[in-house]
């Protein structure tokens, strides 16, 4: 059926009198404020939203499938396309699932080293966030200052991996390479600097009145909302639930450290703003910490067999990704490749929400609602 068309049911609007038609309205799937290869049919009457379907589909590469012909290491790579804007969390969690399968022990200067890549990559990934989500409602000027400063947080990649977004840096019992030589300090340095610099950000956006009022009140649910619909991360922490995985089942060795998981209750557009400009501050918290505590020498790979291969079973390991909770369930039948794969992605769960989200709002909040959630497609489609 051809949904590209204008549909002719004519209505009357009870407050104006105006006759309007519904129409169906394509946004997308080649659209810069989708964030990705995302089409939504919007079916609209005047101004409102009846009716908001996502169109899924468009980057879907069967990473799952194609696990299931691959060893363990060959897999790394595929995780760092789902979810490309933090890829280092997506290493991670593959690794830490055969690791738990297989008890591999993991050194400690290996455990900093993915700590330390995993919180710059979820400053990074909110930096797009927030550059990307001011471009889609008008700004132009934070956009170009969040890629300056994620740039910093790329050059600090490509000198510890070798890569700027598809880093392939964790390995199953530790990490690919140690930090080069002076890296450490180069870190300290930016996240210093990084500091200074979300001050500014505060100065220039988040006190603006003309924003406030922008987002204040749309996109907005409830918690009983977020809890049916599965929803993690920011998502979740915006109607007052307090669950954050680094916290809460503690991983890696985030249980070392202090910081705070920020919360609110409004359930709103700018409430998930505030949140995650609230998660940088902790990121550098956290990174701060780390750096101070970096063992000075050590090994950085545990020790594994060759050939990996977990013993026959299953598990389950989720941690906590810049989107919210992200998870990996693998079955082995003892061979070096998985009989099952699968993962749990926060974009895809948290982007369910969205025609409900969309009803009855207004056309123009759309795509400020839509940017809220922060999905990326790569993840969405897997």
């Amino acid at each position: 059926m051809n949904r590209d068309i204008l549909l002719t049911n004519a209505t009357t609007s009870p407050e104006s009198g105006i006759r309007t038609e519904e129409m169906l309205l394509n946004v997308g799937p080649q659209h810069p404020s989708t964030h990705g290869v995302l089409r939504l049919v919007v079916k609209i009457d005047g101004e409102t939203i009846k009716e908001a379907t996502p169109v899924m589909g468009y980057l879907h590469r069967g990473t799952e499938k194609l696990a299931e012909n691959l060893t363990y290491t060959q897999i790394i790579p595929y995780t760092d396309r789902m979810d490309y804007v933090s890829a280092m969390t997506n290493n991670y969690v593959l690794c830490h699932a055969v690791e738990t399968m297989m008890g591999v022990e993991v050194p400690e200067r290996a455990q900093f080293l993915r700590l330390i890549a995993m919180e710059l990559n979820r400053v990074a990934s909110h930096l797009v966030w927030w550059g990307t989500y001011l471009l889609d409602i008008g700004a132009m000027g934070p956009f170009l200052y969040a890629f300056r400063d994620r740039e910093s947080i790329l050059d600090l990649f490509n000198e510890l991996c070798g890569a700027r977004m598809t880093f392939n840096y964790m390995r199953i019992g530790g990490v690919k390479w140690d930090a080069p030589p002076g890296w450490i300090d180069k870190v300290k340095e930016f996240v210093q600097y990084m500091k200074k610099e979300l001050n500014n950000y505060h100065k220039l956006v988040t006190g603006n009145e003309i924003f406030i009022n922008r987002l204040r009140g749309i996109g907005k649910f409830d918690q009983k909302t977020a809890l049916d619909y599965s929803l993690s991360g920011v998502m979740l922490r915006s109607t007052g639930v307090k669950w954050d995985l680094r916290k809460d089942e503690p991983y890696c060795i985030y249980d070392r450290f202090e910081f705070d998981v920020p919360t609110a209750t409004e359930g709103d557009c700018l409430a998930r703003y505030h949140l995650r400009m609230a998660e940088i501050e902790q990121s550098l918290r956290i990174l701060e910490q780390a750096l101070d505590q970096f063992p000075s020498e050590g090994e950085v790979m545990g020790k594994v067999p060759r050939v990996i291969r977990p013993p026959a079973g299953e598990a389950y390991v989720r941690i906590e990704s810049p989107r919210g909770e992200i998870g990996c369930y693998i079955a082995s039948t003892g061979k070096d490749k998985p009989w099952r794969l699968k993962f749990r992605r926060p974009s895809f769960h948290n982007l369910q929400i969205l025609p409900k989200l969309l009803e009855g709002e207004n056309i123009a909040n759309m795509v400020a609602v839509l940017g809220s959630i922060d999905i990326v497609l790569g993840e969405v489609d897997c």
